[in-house]
């Protein structure tokens, strides 16, 4: 398909995709191209299937099942809830 039209475009949508254009040094016809492979995840086809977030990777797996297992108990009195809080 060469040609989309878009009616009815939210000014504040318009604008955030202006400056977006303004920022990338891009045309909006590419801004909006751009957000539309972002937006369904075709960008990261195009980059060799790099994942869109790794800055958690190190992390993973990184615990033993002890650390985990504390980690867990921890967590649990946190999510106690405090009925008198809520009178």
């Amino acid at each position: 398909m060469k040609a989309i039209t878009l009616r009815d475009v939210p000014p504040e949508l318009a604008r955030l995709i202006r400056r977006r254009a303004e920022q990338e040094k891009m045309s909006l016809n590419k801004t909006v191209v751009r957000l539309l492979e972002e937006g369904t995840g075709l960008l990261q086809k195009k980059k060799k299937g790099k994942p869109l977030y790794d800055d958690l990777d190190a992390l993973a797996g990184a615990w033993t099942q002890k650390e985990a297992r504390e980690f867990e108990q921890a967590l649990e009195k946190q999510r106690a809830i405090d009925l008198d809080l809520w009178k």
